[in-house]
């Protein structure tokens, strides 16, 4: 999410001119309006074949402008296709989905009020001119890797044909593939990765061609059945009169034969039995199953003001976003911000990779619903992305938790994150406290994982790993949450004190004196300084009273400057706002009535500051009454759109001074979450006081949801030169969408408006130090 996290794309991507000229593949468009892959139920905490679900099946899929874009197989970032359209040849001249159509976003499976009982969808596309409309309905087969797509076309001013445009990117990169055409199958494999797409009835014409300067319709009438490298394959359907259906299945194995299984047997079984299996309907096991064990669930739709139907979807969101191989691997999310800029001739993950704070979110929602199973798969999967001994390439100290890696363990970033430490054991705490981890198994990760987080939250140590030969002495963090620069961060802090306190609940309970003692004493010497480190008196803004978003020193008044990022000058850190302070409010190390904690919001939600500074915006809605309020980052933020040419963010493998980091809906959350705990400082909170945070804070986060009932990354907060995508302003951007975060923070705050109470606060700590 985060800056750093888009450099290693953007020092890939490439300007369109650029691309045509000398590398013409890129990811897909990623404002999803849908993401799906089959429920699976564990077995005994793992997925593997022989439970209720039956096989295992390892494949995702996502949505953008009525496409079925980026599909993957196998691992959860390991991307197969880029995406499929539909190109119609008319009496009037040739129209492809997304460039020519307008489309719309349905779920094919909901409940009586509407909302969704699967991510299957039901994606409609209408030719701009009036010519066709296209149905499509996509879904996987919960028992093969393999996916279902059935297509409806409808010609509406004479006949059409229509012709399907795979654009493989096997083995996730977008180049070194090897396609061939046939009326039968359209097949594509790199390595061990094969793909084959097969229609119920043979294709018209087929072809494979090589992509010819980035654009896949370049050679739609080849008649060449193989080829190699960046490739395109088309398989021309029959006519189209008035009205026709077609189904597909797109198979995948580690052979060919296995992936022309796989189409097969989907193709076989039928729509409509996939469909029931995928939905779990009647006997059968499948996502009702799953949203109906989620016993929280009922009591957060009414907590709602939509009816529950964004909730619902979170659930689901937040569940397929998992690894179907390594259980509990919790993802941030099934895209590649600004993928239509990015280059896919290397393999990256882009948000499709693990982050202990985005997984900690995720794992904290997913209890908050009620599922018990997962969060407890998530924390056992924790070893396998915390540094020791058998971490690849690590000669340094341990403890710490990899800054991003693949669902596999693999190290992908290195930079030292505290918050990324601590979350681990204030999640292990949650889920004691819970009951659902029980004493014994306690103990155990004490020794061999929580124990190791919490000295490294004590001591710090010698990194080296990687890029990374750095000392790290806490609580001065490399990187705070937005993953770019080093310091005294609040909400680092935050999770830090909060993580020790907890920490020393559990060395307690494990036998461990001297370690609580150190905990808790580290501790309270972290919070003793939180606002001589971190609190200003002499700023730029207002009264100039209070929190920074980052001191590099010991001192928040010398006014030093802040680290170049994202294309932006450095400017004194007094003079960059954010609202991380807040989370010393949720987790309990400081009251909401503080006196730090209250100077610092008129600044924060000051909406006459310079935009550049400026973090507070409000929204209206076509047909909804208020405002809605919102948040950047922090102010200077240029992870975002070029607020002068409208590029996205490090398009063309440039930093550029224009670029601007829009609003972000986790804030608006997070700002709820505050109100909630201000409400309630004398007990429970007055329920008029809840039912202004439910229309003010819940509202506006289902507000910025789009018509897939996804929350995105971003939203556009009108700032300067219009994008291309032309959005409107509380709309998302092409930043990543879903973001598994926005769920995980919409459905806390649903459980804490239903609670009465902040679900993320930990006892033990307000106890200690906001009483």
């Amino acid at each position: 999410m985060r800056s750093l996290k888009l450099l290693a794309l953007a020092s890939a991507a490439l300007t369109a001119s650029a691309a045509h000229a000398a590398t013409p593949t890129t990811w897909a468009y990623s404002a999803k309006t849908g993401v799906g892959a089959s429920y699976e139920a564990y077995v005994n905490g793992a997925y593997k074949a022989g439970g209720k679900t039956g096989a295992v099946s390892k494949v995702w899929f996502s949505i953008a402008d009525g496409v079925l874009t980026e599909t993957m197989y196998g691992l959860i970032h390991e991307a197969q296709i880029k995406q499929m359209r539909i190109a119609v040849q008319t009496a009037t001249g040739l129209a492809v989905e997304g460039a020519d159509t307008t489309s719309k976003t349905e779920y094919l499976h909901v409940d009586a009020a509407g909302r969704p009982l699967s991510p299957a969808y039901k994606i409609t596309t209408t030719d701009r001119q009036g010519r066709f409309v296209i149905e499509k309905r996509i879904f996987t087969d919960p028992d093969r890797d393999s996916l279902f797509v059935r297509v409806t076309v409808k010609a509406l001013k004479g006949p059409v044909t229509p012709t399907l445009v795979l654009e493989p990117h096997m083995a996730n990169t977008g180049g070194g593939d090897t396609g061939a055409a046939s009326s039968t199958a359209l097949t594509a494999f790199e390595g061990k990765a094969h793909l084959s797409l097969k229609g119920a009835k043979p294709f018209a014409k087929a072809g494979a061609s090589v992509l010819k300067d980035g654009d896949a319709l370049a050679d739609l009438k080849a008649t060449t059945t193989s080829a190699k490298g960046a490739i395109v394959l088309t398989g021309q359907l029959s006519a189209v009169a008035k009205e026709a259906t077609f189904d597909f299945a797109l198979g995948f194995g580690p052979d060919a034969k296995v992936a022309d299984a796989a189409a097969s047997a989907t193709l076989k079984t039928g729509y409509a039995e996939v469909l029931a299996r995928f939905n779990g309907e009647g006997a059968r096991v499948g996502w009702e199953d799953y949203l109906a064990s989620l016993t929280e669930l009922p009591r957060l739709r009414e907590a709602s003001e939509d009816g529950g139907k964004l909730v619902q979807a979170s659930a689901l969101m937040l569940k397929v976003q998992e690894d179907r191989t390594h259980a509990g691997a919790l993802i941030a999310s099934l895209s590649n911000p600004w993928g239509d800029t990015v280059d896919a001739t290397k393999s990256s993950t882009g948000y499709k990779a693990v982050w202990p704070r985005d997984f900690y979110q995720c794992a904290m929602a997913l209890a908050a619903l009620g599922d018990r199973d997962t969060p407890l798969a998530a924390f056992h999967y924790l070893p396998t992305v915390q540094v020791g001994p058998k971490t690849p390439g690590n000669t340094g100290d341990g403890g710490w938790f990899l800054q991003k890696s693949h669902v596999d363990g693999t190290p992908e970033w290195v930079g030292v994150q505290l918050d990324q430490t601590a979350m681990p054991i204030m999640l292990g705490w949650k889920l004691w406290k819970l009951g659902w981890l029980s004493e014994p198994e306690l103990k155990a990760y004490y020794g061999k994982m929580l124990k190791p987080a919490a000295d490294f939250l004590v001591k710090g140590g010698k990194v080296d790993l990687g890029w990374n030969h750095s000392t790290i002495t806490p609580p001065f963090t490399q990187q705070e949450r937005w993953e770019e620069q080093g310091g005294y961060s609040p909400s680092t802090t935050a999770a830090v004190i909060a993580g020790l306190v907890v920490a020393g609940d559990i060395a307690e309970t494990a036998g461990d004196k001297a370690g609580a003692e150190l905990y808790r004493k580290t501790a309270d010497d972290y919070s003793s300084k939180v606002e001589a480190r971190m609190v200003t008196t002499k700023g730029a803004f207002g009264d100039g009273h209070y929190y920074l978003r980052l001191n590099g020193d010991q001192d928040p008044d010398n006014k030093s400057p802040v680290e170049e990022r994202n294309g932006q000058a450095a400017v004194p850190e007094d003079k960059m706002l954010d609202a991380g302070f807040l989370e010393l409010v949720r987790y309990g190390v400081r009251r909401a009535d503080d006196p730090a904690i209250v100077a610092t919001l008129p600044k924060l939600d000051d909406e006459a500051m310079e935009d550049l500074y400026r973090v507070r915006y409000s929204f209206t809605f076509l047909g909804v009454e208020g405002r809605f309020p919102g948040w950047r980052r922090y102010g200077v933020d240029g992870y975002g759109e070029d607020t002068k040419s409208g590029a996205n963010y490090g398009e063309g493998d440039q930093m550029r001074p224009g670029q601007r980091g829009r609003v972000w809906p986790i804030f608006t959350g997070e700002r709820g979450h505050y109100e909630l705990a201000l409400a309630g400082l004398s007990g429970k909170p007055d329920p008029a006081a809840v039912k202004k945070i439910r229309d003010t804070y819940v509202k506006a986060m289902e507000l910025f949801a789009n018509e897939g009932l996804l929350i995105p990354e971003q939203v556009w907060d009108g700032v300067g030169a219009e994008s291309p995508h032309a959005y409107t302003r509380g709309e998302g951007t092409d930043s990543a969408t879903p973001l598994a975060w926005s769920h995980a923070e919409y459905v806390k705050l649903l459980r804490s408006v239903s609670d009465g109470q902040v679900w993320d606060n930990y006892a033990p700590v307000k106890a200690r130090f906001s009483r």
